[in-house]
């Protein structure tokens, strides 16, 4: 790991973290100490960093929760770690069980769970199961771009189809037009819905905040597209960033109802944790000029903190600012057409599909 050393920036392009925060549960950290001989880190051949990805055998894939913010009680991630690095992003943290930095770690070093399809089919097949629906891509996106090799995510929606599930999924990535065809098959029946984030219209500031993400423009093109194949689509202007990107609210909603979007929802930053000082070293870094301003605007809306992980306030923020922004967003969606909620997703399909061997059933 790297502490809190910036890393070249040559070495570094296309990425969102500028370095690796210290790992917050390992004892031994290291530092660079200038000892007059030149650094490593400042070789001109040193190479660019590569994104790395290991497998993982999975135990066990359904996560639970019980929190009052979330409209789901479980939820499944084909890998750890996510390549678009988006710099805000508030999974980061979670790359430090791995025993891995939260920086540049989590964009670079990721974790894939081949046999999660396998898993999957296991656990909702087990007698007892109540089916609900299952979120993807609620921690890191199931569509980033190693899934083009992967195909865990195809995988898991076949097992869905298969068993007639439903499933809410959240991604940010164009890839997700490749599984249309299952999609299409399963919004048929009720059975799914999309969410595609759109944070920002600058194409610019997209590129410096999402670096391996498409364009705005390309997310709007796959809501029109999924949108045009029948499936049930949801703007998700998450996060906004105070002093940032708040005065795009209206025109993306505006231009996810026009791409064919049904629903809209929004989300405030939230920086838990090692995000924070990562956010902060990339304003100062890309936005200069108005780091201190946006920051006071995220302290403003979490209660004087650069983050509060209330229950209630967390995805919202508080005060005045923040009830502002909300005001603002629920009527540039009502200008729009747009729902708060998409249709409850049908639960009375789920079968269990027959195995090879299993005798099947005269009726």
């Amino acid at each position: 790991m790297q502490g809190d050393q910036g890393i070249d920036k040559a070495r570094r392009k296309g990425r969102g973290a500028g370095f690796n925060p210290d790992n917050r549960f390992e004892r031994l950290v290291t530092r660079a100490e200038e000892d007059g001989w030149p650094r490593a880190e400042d070789a001109e051949d040193l190479p660019p960093l590569r994104t790395e990805v290991r497998a993982e055998r999975v135990g066990k894939l359904i996560t639970r929760n019980a929190s009052p913010d979330l409209g789901f009680d479980r939820s499944i991630n084909p890998y750890r770690g996510c390549e678009h690095g988006c710099i805000y992003c508030f999974a980061r943290p979670s790359h430090a069980w791995l025993g891995l930095s939260p920086g540049l770690d989590f964009e670079t070093r990721l974790i894939a769970r081949p046999d999660a399809p396998e898993v999957l089919a296991r656990e909702v097949a087990r007698k007892g199961y109540r089916p609900a629906p299952i979120a993807i891509g609620t921690n890191t996106d199931p569509y980033q771009p190693v899934e083009r090799d992967q195909r865990i995510m195809r995988g898991l929606l076949e097992v869905l189809r298969d068993f007639r599930h439903p499933v809410g999924i959240v991604t940010k990535s164009s890839l997700i037009e490749r599984d249309i065809d299952i999609l299409a098959e399963m919004a048929g029946e009720g059975l799914v819905e999309v969410g595609i984030s759109v944070t920002t219209l600058d194409a610019g500031l997209a590129r410096a905040m999402e670096p391996r993400v498409p364009s705005p423009a390309r997310r709007l093109k796959v809501i029109e597209r999924l949108a045009g194949a029948g499936i049930p689509v949801r703007l998700m202007a998450s996060p906004i960033v105070p002093g940032l990107t708040d005065h795009e609210i209206e025109r993306i909603v505006k231009t996810g109802a026009e791409a064919g979007a049904r629903s809209a929802s929004m989300i405030v930053l939230r920086l838990p944790r090692e995000v924070a000082p990562l956010f902060r070293a990339w304003l100062e870094e890309h936005h200069a000029d108005r780091a201190a301003r946006v920051m006071a605007r995220v302290r403003e809306v979490h209660g004087g903190k650069d983050y509060d992980p209330g229950w209630g306030k967390r995805m919202t923020g508080q005060g005045v600012y923040a009830e502002l922004m909300q005001r603002r967003f629920a009527r540039a969606r009502k200008a729009a057409g747009l729902a708060c909620d998409l249709p409850p997703l049908r639960r009375d399909l789920f079968k269990v599909p027959p195995r090879p061997g299993d005798q099947l059933s005269l009726f």
